[in-house]
């Protein structure tokens, strides 16, 4: 398991070695990470996304940005993935999930850019 966003507040599933891997089907958010330092149990997010359906979204390898994960970490067999399963969440709450992890991890991978400032008066 490995903590992410929310104060590492989201328990995800993994890390596992990408290449070779069989994703579930059905809804969830995924992080494609890899360790820049191989001798230590740190890892660097490169990209992530969200789906209405792992299966069908291309991994392992056959996503469109699978090019950038792969020359970013030095080769297929560096890239791990993640993933985290929201029962009962809806599109909107994978959305949400995904912006608030691209906004805090700046993934290189992602085109998408979220501003994480927030303001005392947006919270009650």
């Amino acid at each position: 398991m490995i903590r992410l966003g929310s104060l590492a507040g989201f328990a995800f599933s993994g890390p596992r070695l990408l290449a070779g891997w069989s994703p579930p089907a059905g809804p969830g958010v995924y992080a494609i990470l890899y360790k820049p330092e191989p001798e230590r149990e740190r890892y660097a997010v490169l990209y992530v996304g969200h789906s209405d359906d792992l299966a069908a979204e291309g991994l392992p390898l056959r996503h469109p940005r699978t090019h950038c994960w792969t020359e970013r970490a030095g080769g297929k067999w560096r890239l791990h993935v993640a993933t985290l399963s929201i029962p009962g969440g809806t599109r909107g709450h994978r959305e949400m999930v995904t912006e608030e992890l691209i906004s805090l991890y700046t993934p290189h991978c992602n085109a998408e850019r979220f501003d994480s400032a927030w303001r005392p008066e947006w919270t009650l």
